[in-house]
């Protein structure tokens, strides 16, 4: 295995160079085995365990790798913080996979850094298996994503409100390329740096556009012309309607969507307090830290609108010189992309009623369900599922042909409409449901119940049966009955913390 340093060749504006600290006892917990194949390492966990534990706990470089912490800033729920940064974290380098794809290497819970003020820039067991966990899940439901590679116990304490076995977690992306990555040097008006920036964003994400190149400059002094900005631009905005909409649809609550976790390349990133809905309210929250419900579940288009806004922000200067210039340039495309996040939306939610084009009269057949589902406290997961498998032709006709309006409850009424929306053809109907519709997420009860088990016992039998599950969300499994219920208590009481 041998690590490159594309983001390191940006130079020192980008980064503080620093060394994980060392660990007293490390040992591999979760290695993700077709991960690492994918990305071409040769390791194994048969074969390398102990090098393997070395490596993924910072205590031996990979050889190639020159560790930093990135510099970027972010809106924290709203307010700026002109200054962030890898504050536990060391980017490692990057490596290329089979595919010819660059890839970060990034260990989080590695340690202190210059941005990591007064934390310990340490990380327990708990969070660090919840990110290999969800992540994974998220990954097997067609979720655009960061992925875990490896966790690894440190044999050493971490203190929150109690002491826990510390850990440390290696994260797998596109890149770590921030909102918050671009403003750090907008609010500094570091405008050649910005155009590094948007230069090496284009050259890893989106080769399709075109950067002009004088003779004897390399990509980082690239060209960048104002419609090569509003191209990324808008190749950025593309990436962020795939994965809200993928959110929605499996029912995921971010729970943190600040600027300085929202990633250009268009992948969940921070698994700290997210969580997953259960019965069906737009208003669902359960971050301790999100007092205000900012980023409640039907919020979180609306919040990727404002944090693509901010990123907007830092291009005007690169989009042309007169700022109303570059606004007049740079607006219709956040015009457009709010118009694409609600068209993608209900596509997506007509396509889980096993309806594939959207046409007139499938919104408001969309949110008259959803409408019925908050008031009777359907679980979002379990209703669409329950759906897909009650349906066959006959049971359809027989339904619309016998049952007469005037007697039918509201949710009769309901399935009276939709009934005849997808009459013509509900063999294929059911299988786009069944191809949308996942029968098991990652319920937040199963999830706490693994992860308790794990810390207090060590034993991880558990976490690998429910990932095998997660790992195959829609195929019925012989355990996937296990992870179907949802909570006695709605999980009325439960609430997700961010593991700093």
């Amino acid at each position: 295995m041998n690590l490159s340093n594309q983001y390191y060749q940006l130079g020192k504006n980008f980064y503080h160079e620093t060394l994980p600290s060392p660990v007293s006892e490390p040992e591999l917990l979760l290695w993700n085995a077709p991960l690492a194949n994918a990305l071409g390492i040769k390791l194994s966990r048969q074969e390398d365990n102990e090098l393997l534990a070395q490596y993924f706990s910072g205590n031996q470089l990979i050889q190639g790798s020159k560790p930093i912490a990135q510099a970027y800033s972010g809106h924290q729920f709203g307010h700026f913080n002109p200054q962030l940064g890898d504050g536990r974290a060391h980017l490692l380098g990057d490596i290329t996979d089979i595919q010819g794809q660059a890839w970060d290497v990034q260990l989080k819970g590695s340690g202190t850094s210059y941005f990591s003020r007064s934390g310990d820039g340490r990380c327990a067991i708990g969070p660090a298996l919840r990110e290999f966990i969800m992540s994974e899940s998220m990954f097997a439901l067609g979720v655009p994503t960061t992925r875990c590679l490896a966790v690894v116990a440190t044999g050493d304490a971490v203190y929150r409100e109690r002491p826990y076995p510390g850990a440390v977690v290696t994260r797998i992306a596109a890149s770590h390329i921030r909102v918050g990555t671009f403003q750090f040097f907008a609010v500094r008006k570091d405008i050649e740096s910005l155009k590094k920036l948007t230069c090496f964003a284009i050259e890893r994400h989106f080769p399709e556009i075109k950067v002009a190149t004088s003779e004897g400059e390399n990509s980082a002094e690239a060209l960048v012309s104002g419609q090569n900005v509003l191209d990324f631009f808008a190749a950025v905005l593309k990436k962020q309607v795939t994965l809200v909409v993928s959110w929605l649809r499996v029912g995921f609550i971010h729970g943190v969507m600040n600027t300085d976790n929202t990633a250009i390349s268009g992948e969940t990133i921070d698994y700290g307090p997210c969580a997953m809905m259960n019965h069906y309210h737009r208003d669902t929250v359960f971050s301790s830290i999100d007092r205000n419900a900012r980023y409640a579940f039907g919020n979180q288009s609306k919040i990727m609108q404002w944090n693509m806004a901010r990123l907007a922000d830092c291009l005007l200067p690169l989009v042309d010189e007169g700022e109303d210039t570059a606004l007049a340039k740079i607006t219709p495309l956040l015009q457009q992309f709010a118009n694409d996040l609600q068209y993608r939306y209900f596509e997506m939610m007509v396509n889980k009623l096993g309806i594939a084009e959207l046409v007139e009269g499938d919104i408001e057949l969309v949110n008259d369900l959803l409408a019925i589902m908050q008031k009777q406290q359907l679980d979002y997961t379990q209703h669409f599922v329950a759906l897909a498998e009650s349906l066959t032709q006959e049971k359809v006709d027989n339904f619309i042909e016998n049952t007469a309006e005037a007697e039918q409850s509201e949710q009769e009424l309901w399935l009276t409409r939709w009934y005849s929306r997808i009459s013509d053809d509900v063999t294929a109907a059911k299988a786009l449901m069944e191809k949308t519709n996942p029968l098991v997420i990652p319920r937040n009860h199963h999830v706490e119940r693994v992860l308790a088990i794990s810390e207090e016992t060590g034993d991880l039998s558990a976490l690998y049966e429910f990932l095998a599950v997660l790992q195959q969300p829609y195929d019925t499994l012989k355990q996937t009955k296990a992870y179907q219920d949802a909570p006695s208590d709605g999980d009325e009481n439960y609430h997700t913390f961010c593991g700093t």
